[in-house]
């Protein structure tokens, strides 16, 4: 079984740096050595943020943190273990910075991607259609057993766009203070951000920064156009919303759509093909897709009920994102345990495929609670887990596909958290799991840790808990309802308040960097999946591909963790790689054609322009200084002074805490 304290982030090779107690200055710094520090563009360009972070602190910036990794950086590479992580506390800057030295004249070499694509055999797949199931049983309270339950029929979100049966808000149980508001806008307006920091006070950028990866221009000229309660209500409800570009990009990736059957016949015993060719699907979905609500809770889910891509599961670990977390992503959180229960990417990675009555195996009962459902502290014991492991013995894998065994099925009585079962026979023995599962998924611990997860994700990495609390309640209130918690979220004062206390991790950094720069799919399939493939690689070198972490607690969400100097680096690396075009495949606006240049303009006039376009809203006049200072122009000077230094001034938006925070 996995120890409680699991490997380091950075077991796979990947940065070297940190500066867990370094400030921001210091820690670019310490930057300059990984970087290029012979060079004076990168030099001119780690002083220009240097002025940045330090003229937000004047600003009253307090979120970007003196301990450096606290915002805006990566794994640390020693001293934090991938599971409990502690939140990030913000703290003043108060360091002081050398002047700006004077800009360089040349542009630096085009960086490129750490790792080469693996080569893949793309196969005709047919699609895969979900089978009906029956619908679900009610279930009892959590202190007595349930009856076993089957999940409801999935929603096929990744299929066209379909009716949707019911609206957001219909049928849902409020929690109590979300009655209070007529809708989401009204909570915003009625709530004043805590600490916004660098950031106007603008309710729709900030559900922007928080609900999409990155906004797109049509994203922006969406929400001003219907409004912040008909953009999320459609948000809320994916099935709505047409995905032309999202299914063009998955489609890209044939072997993601494979069945095992299919792999197996295809590819020899452990082969990546079809496990990364899910991952990059998967990227190309959150760069391209119009449903951006449902790609970010699909992210939660695959990480909370996660297995690996690549991993242990060549052959079904692609089946098992498709089969258990895109479909229940927006659905009920007990039916999403269920199928992950049955299905042969989980058993295989957590070891059910070996367990038995005669050698019970801990692996999956174990992380059940302590992951999947109540959580470290939900109160089981150790003979508990024990008892966990044996009420899924019987449930394998043969070929491929999810069979269970009544020979392998430990019989006699059991008991964990309240529940019970005589279990006393070996044919009655999926049930009485399915019973299990229905029960642990519906107890209130569990309601408190998946609330918690999606508060850490949308609100805060320490989400307060009174609002925990009522995104549990309503949890329990809707039969596992997802939508229904993230309707209490959103209805919330505390996520309106939360403005700039959320950081990018390297994913979201690239995924939004590519989306505000409104990069599209060019006219070449084949250019296009070279693109995504080669810019998979890029985050998988920032230590963030897709599905990627080893471990089954899945990627932390909390800024501590990704606290390295190098990931810094490689950020600004992939800044500048996007915004100079280097991506082939791609069609984007180049650096100089990103906001019109009217005769007259100034430079002033075209970096506050630039900010209207990529952050939102303009850049504080010292900020837009700084930026104005790596031109060697000033806000008077004639557009064409500034802009011919486009290629590295427009990455140095993407740099600041404008974009890094959310």
């Amino acid at each position: 079984m996995f120890p409680v304290d699991r490997p380091d982030p950075t077991g796979s090779p990947g940065p070297t740096h940190t500066a867990e107690s370094a400030s921001v200055p210091d820690l670019l710094d310490v930057s300059v050595s990984t970087a290029t520090s012979t060079s004076p563009a990168p030099t001119a360009r780690l002083a220009v943020l240097r002025s940045i972070v330090v003229a937000a602190a004047g600003a009253g910036v307090t979120t970007l943190g003196a301990t450096a990794g606290s915002r805006l950086l990566g794994p640390s590479s020693s001293s934090i273990s991938s599971r409990g992580y502690a939140a990030a506390s913000p703290a003043a800057l108060v360091t002081a910075v050398a002047p700006v030295p004077a800009p360089a004249a040349a542009p630096p070499a085009p960086m490129r991607s750490a790792a080469p694509p693996v080569p893949m055999k793309s196969a005709a797949v047919a699609p895969l259609t979900a089978g009906s199931v029956a619908a679900p049983v009610a279930l009892a309270a959590p202190a007595a057993p349930a009856a076993p339950v089957a999940p409801a029929a999935p929603v096929a979100l990744d299929a066209p766009a379909a009716t949707v049966a019911r609206s957001t808000s219909a049928s849902m149980a409020l929690a109590p203070s979300a009655q209070r508001y007529t809708g989401y806008a009204a909570v915003a307006a009625a709530t004043t951000p805590t600490n916004p920091g660098v950031f106007a006070l603008d309710p729709a950028l900030h559900l922007l920064r928080r609900a999409t990866f990155g906004a797109r221009p049509s994203d922006i000229a969406s929400i001003r156009a219907v409004g912040i309660d008909a953009w999320l209500s459609r948000q809320l409800n994916p099935t709505r919303i047409p995905d032309p570009l999202g299914d063009s990009a998955w489609a890209l990736f044939p072997l993601a759509d494979a069945t095992p059957a299919q792999i197996r016949a295809q590819f020899s015993p452990h082969s990546w093909n079809a496990m990364l060719a899910s991952a990059m699907a998967t990227l190309g979905r959150q760069m391209f897709s119009t449903r951006q609500l449902y790609e970010q809770v699909t992210d939660v889910f695959a990480n909370h009920l996660h297995v690996p891509l690549p991993g242990v599961g060549w052959d079904v670990a692609p089946a098992y994102i498709r089969e258990v977390i895109r479909p229940y992503a927006m659905g009920r959180y007990r039916d999403m345990l269920l199928a992950a229960m049955k299905h042969p990417g989980m058993l295989g990675f957590l070891n059910n495929d070996l367990s038995n009555k005669a050698a019970v195996n801990e692996n999956l009962g174990r992380e059940l609670l302590e992951l999947h459902t109540v959580g470290l502290g939900g109160g089981y014991t150790e003979a508990e887990v024990v008892q966990s492991a044996k009420v899924l013995t019987g449930r394998t894998i043969t070929d491929g596909a999810f069979t269970y065994n009544p020979d392998d099925h430990w019989v006699g009585p059991l008991a964990v958290m309240g529940w019970s079962s005589p279990n006393d026979t070996a044919a009655g023995g999926l049930a009485v799991g399915d019973s299990y599962l229905a029960y642990l998924a519906n107890h209130p611990a569990t309601a408190q840790n998946i609330a918690r997860k999606l508060a850490v994700r949308f609100v805060s990495d320490q989400p307060p808990t009174a609002l925990i609390d009522r995104m549990a309640q309503s949890y329990l209130a809707n039969d596992t309802d997802i939508r229904a918690v993230l309707d209490t979220l959103f209805r919330s004062p505390e996520f309106w308040a939360s403005v700039g206390q959320k950081s990018r991790r390297p994913l979201e950094d690239l995924v939004g960097t590519a989306r505000v720069l409104d990069l599209l799919p060019g006219p070449k399939p084949a250019d296009v999946c070279a693109a995504i493939t080669g810019l998979y690689w890029v985050v998988v070198a920032n230590s963030h591909g897709p599905l990627g972490w080893d471990p089954p607690n899945g990627y932390p969400d909390v800024a501590a963790a990704w606290n390295n100097a190098g990931s810094l680096v490689g950020r600004w690396n992939t800044h500048r790689a996007l915004v100079n075009q280097w991506w082939a495949g791609m069609t984007q606006a180049g650096p100089t054609q990103l906001v019109p240049v009217p005769s007259g303009m100034t430079a002033g006039q075209w970096v506050d322009a630039l900010s209207l376009r990529l952050l939102g809203q303009p850049m504080a006049p010292a900020h837009r200084d700084a930026v104005l200072a790596f031109t060697g122009a000033s806000a008077a000077s004639p557009v064409a002074k500034a802009m011919w230094r486009a290629w590295g001034a427009v990455p140095l938006l993407f740099d600041s805490a404008y974009f890094q925070l959310r």
